[in-house]
């Protein structure tokens, strides 16, 4: 029986340094009996279970109030207590209402993308198989403890980090976590402690899965003290999410809120100076600051925001937090990762070498719909002779039968079961109508050897006229053991080794991994192969050099972004050559060439020195997490918005620390869905594309509806400053401005947030991140808009009061008049009106569709006869009914009201 063990620190970090014998006895484990029932018992004690902790939610009730956190919604608290306390409890109960549909509508919109993040996980309880008290038991990974003798196959995940005790050809998968494309080969040789993650060869890191061979391992670590778990802890206290319209919008609330106090504060210390009453004057000064306050505006913002999120979920996009709408359509670079992001995350065969002849392979992914054609003319002219060549031939059947992998299709998508480098080879040799299964029945295997690192090929013996093997290996494994080479005619020749390695290196310069294939003859017939009989006298077949393609939608949707002003940067922990390969065919580059840096570059690099190759590079490979993450920051302190992209544990760090981090929906892992502010849901880079397109769209509809809503604001504060100095009656009363700044404004405002995309929005270059929310052009038009509606009030009151009308019905007709003018400056900012003016001054008939804004002025044209018709509205809001001609009278503003649109559009076009 084994002792009871003292803690030893959980974590995995320099297990690899350790020898066998070492790990084993620093955990007082068995490597031939595993541990005892009674020693799990104590180190669930210690330890406790094998599982992420999860980060426990907000209540309900928090994640509603926290929608009041908001500076503009302080400032209409306040109001609506200021007015509460005065009595005037309608006003009050109004703008407490809009501040409780407002918080209502980001909480319904939140908890509808936290439900579609939530469906996305699934739940899996994964199994794994352990050696204790001498038997072979299948156990939930959540009860693995330190010290647990793992057993590891083909297929399996690893359920914990593992120190590697015994091997057999095995190889991992590890691109969750390093971001390596291609399987890891294993040992279990103790390593260097400078070696860096992805170079650790005698660990297996917890979720990533064994695509070959079998082995054994301790477990080091469990829980959160496991790699994967290491990054897990950072991402459990996420702060809020803070986006550049959120900084804006608060910077602007702020201001607006010290402006307000201070007109108020002035308006009720002159008029005390004049003379008139604290009484009349504190409810001037609260009027005031009801009419510069718009209400609506929070409303507006969270309503354009939840329609830009179901747009984005229209098109495969998941907000996770409102503000992360427009965020995307401020980026000013996109930092994504290469494997699975930018690539099909599926080997393929795309150049061939046989013969002394090449050939390019068209198609992608596992699918064997493609065709194997020759570059070089004359070899075409040869290769009429035969339907196909013989070497290229031989040289696809080598890769299919020295060959443990196999290809399934479901629906119409075509996975491997293997390897995927094995699978590439499959496909290949499909594409020139060579299926794996005819060939294994026409040339039975009799027997194998397995790939093995430290040989670096696999052979099988098969049967047929006379036994043959087949071998594929590395370039230098299987060279040096070929005597002689196959020509296009099917006749041997000698091998030409300088012209080999010539076609090695154009395969290595398009970032290709290239594999070598021969075979071997026997004169006698045999049901078994050693190393020693293939040793010598091998024929060289060929090469075959494969690589994870780019998607081609992913090729439009980064030149699109570029169109659009935005930098792509690839962030890669592959090899550099294959990510500058994959850049290059993807158009990510700024020079001729692509700039590219390694790790080992960036490590040496101080910050001065990091900043200067962050903003030259394109590429950036061989990454560890901490170096994305140092990465991103470099980026921000240039001022850069910046978009992360990535699906695997090892982007979680940057993707959390990007102005939005976005995450893939189906493939990626779920420590990077819970660091992302949006997920992917078809995890494809175009969609990307896609929202940073709405997320443009949202922020131009926002400016849109500030443009709008502001200069009635504007107007109405002036009118009651001016009257109040003046101890003039008032033209508008502080409940008619409520209805103004909420009702009205609200039907008016928010079909603006449906406006579709104006056209050339994507050729436009980003928007300068430090651009404030009101603009020097977008202030001139708001105080231009504002001195007209200002003029406009109290013109049609002091005429109204002129001819003989009742004060009441002045007041009636000011508000009617401001609202007719309204609808002419809101065609005027919105794709309708523009279209309408190009059909009559260029003759276009092709007027945009914007049905939504037709149904809101409708709506507000009903809304405003009730206002004025309604007995129940007059006694509310102290309004009286109009005639015919007092109607004619208030539709006139809307005449002068175009040519102050047409010069607001030339004072700010945007």
């Amino acid at each position: 029986m084994l002792k009871t063990m003292e803690p030893v620190e959980n974590s995995s970090r320099s297990y690899y340094q350790l020898s066998v014998t070492e790990s084993i006895e620093l955990f007082d484990s068995n490597s031939e009996w595993g541990l005892t029932s009674e020693e799990v018992a104590n180190r669930y004690e210690i330890y406790g279970w094998n599982q992420l902790p999860i980060k426990p939610g907000k209540p309900i009730w928090l994640r509603f109030l926290l929608q009041f956190h908001q500076p503009l919604l302080y400032i209409l608290l306040i109001a609506g207590g200021v007015k509460a306390f005065l009595g005037s409890w309608t006003n009050a109960v109004v703008i407490w209402g809009v501040t409780v549909i407002n918080a209502v509508i980001g909480y319904v919109q939140e908890a509808k993308a936290e439900g579609a993040i939530a469906s996305l996980a699934k739940v899996v309880t994964t199994e794994t198989t352990v050696l204790r008290d001498g038997q072979t038991l299948r156990i939930p990974s959540q009860d693995l403890v330190p010290g647990d003798i793992v057993l590891l196959t083909s297929g399996d995940k690893v359920p914990a980090d593992l120190r590697l005790i015994s091997i057999k050809n095995l190889q991992a998968d590890e691109s969750a976590l390093t971001g390596e494309s291609v399987p890891v080969d294993k040992s279990i040789q103790s390593l260097p402690e400078e070696i860096s993650l992805s170079e650790r060869t005698n660990m297996a890191f917890a979720g990533s899965f064994i695509t070959f061979g079998q082995g054994t391992g301790i477990v080091v670590a469990t829980a959160d003290a496991t790699e994967v778990g290491q990054i897990s802890q950072s991402m459990m206290h996420r702060i809020n999410l803070s986006t550049p319209l959120t900084r804006k919008f608060t910077k602007f609330s702020r201001i607006l809120l010290y402006g307000i106090l201070t007109l108020a504060t002035l308006t009720f210390v002159i008029g005390l100076g004049q003379g008139e009453s604290w009484i009349y004057m504190f409810e001037a000064a609260v009027a005031l600051a009801v009419s510069a306050i718009p209400e609506g505006l929070p409303a507006v913002v969270t309503i354009t925001l939840a329609i830009g999120v179901n747009r984005m979920a229209r098109r495969h996009a998941i907000i996770r937090k409102l503000p992360a709408v427009e965020a995307l359509g401020g980026a000013t670079v996109i930092c994504s990762d290469k494997t699975g992001t930018l690539t099909e995350n599926q080997m393929t065969v795309q150049s061939i070498y046989a013969g002394g002849m090449h050939f390019e392979v068209s198609g992608s992914g596992y699918s064997p719909k493609g065709d194997i054609s020759a570059t070089d003319p004359c070899d075409r002219e040869k290769w009429l002779e035969y339907q196909l060549p013989p070497p290229l031939e031989e040289c696809l059947i080598a890769g299919a039968l020295c060959n443990d992998s196999q290809l399934r299709q479901t629906g119409d998508d075509w996975l491997v079961v293997g390897d995927p480098t094995e699978g590439a080879l499959i496909t290949a040799a499909s594409k020139a109508s060579l299926n794996q299964a005819s060939l294994v029945a026409s040339k039975p295997r009799l027997d194998g050897i397995p790939f093995e690192s430290q040989y670096q090929y696999m052979a099988t013996l098969h049967d047929h006229v006379s036994p043959v093997i087949y071998i594929k290996g590395s370039v230098e494994a299987l060279l040096g053991r070929c005597s002689r080479m196959m020509g296009h005619d099917s006749q041997t020749t000698a091998l030409d080794a300088v012209r080999i390695q010539k076609a090695v290196e154009i395969m290595a310069e398009q970032g290709l991994r290239v594999l070598a294939f021969a075979k071997k003859e026997m004169h006698i017939h045999q049901h078994s192969i050693d190393h020693e009989d293939i040793e010598s006298e091998l024929m060289f077949l060929g090469l075959q050099g494969m690589i994870d393609p780019p998607r081609p939608e992913a090729i439009a949707a980064v030149h699109a972004c570029q169109a659009a002003g935005i930098q792509i940067k690839m962030i890669t922990g592959d090899h550099i050559a294959t990510a500058r390969t994959i850049a290059q065919r993807m158009g990510i580059q700024k020079a001729e060439q692509v700039v590219a840096f390694g790790g080992q570059q960036l490590a040496s690099m101080d910050d001065h020195q990091l900043a200067q190759a962050v903003e030259e590079g394109d590429v950036f490979a061989r990454i560890a997490p901490t170096q994305k993450l140092r990465l991103v920051e470099a980026l921000q302190s240039k001022g850069e918005i910046v978009a992360m992209t990535g699906d695997g544990v090892n982007d979680a760090p940057a993707l959390k620390q990007a102005d939005i981090g976005t995450a893939m929906g189906k493939g990626g892992t779920e420590v990077a869905r819970e660091a992302a502010d949006m997920l992917l849901t078809d995890d494809n880079f175009a969609s990307v594309e896609a929202a940073v397109e709405e997320g443009r769209t949202v922020y131009q509809n926002l400016r849109k509806a500030i443009a709008f809503l502001l200069p009635v604001n504007g107007g109405e504060s002036m009118t009651i400053l001016i009257s109040a100095l003046l101890a003039r009656d008032l033209p508008i009363l502080s409940l008619q401005i409520l209805w103004l700044n909420l009702i009205n404004s609200l039907t008016m405002t928010v079909p603006l947030a449906f406006e579709p995309k104006s056209k050339g929005l994507m050729q436009q270059p980003p928007r300068n991140p430090n651009e404030p929310l009101i603009t020097g052009k977008l202030l001139r038009r708001i105080l231009v808009v504002s001195l007209f509606n200002w003029i406009l009030i109290f013109g049609i009151f002091e005429w109204a009061k002129s001819t003989g009308s009742d004060i009441t019905v002045a007041r009636t007709m000011a508000i009617q008049a401001l609202v007719a003018a309204r609808i002419v400056y809101l065609l005027s900012i919105s794709q309708l009106g523009l279209s309408l003016f190009n059909s009559i001054c260029h003759r276009d008939l092709s007027i945009t569709h914007t049905p939504i804004l037709v149904m809101g002025i409708v709506g507000a044209v009903a809304l405003q006869l009730l206002f004025s018709q309604w007995p129940v509205m007059n006694q509310l809001f102290e309004t009286a009914p109009l005639t015919l001609m007092q109607w004619l009278i208030c539709l006139l503003p809307m005449l002068p009201m175009i040519p102050m649109a047409a010069l607001a559009n030339w004072i700010d076009p945007s």
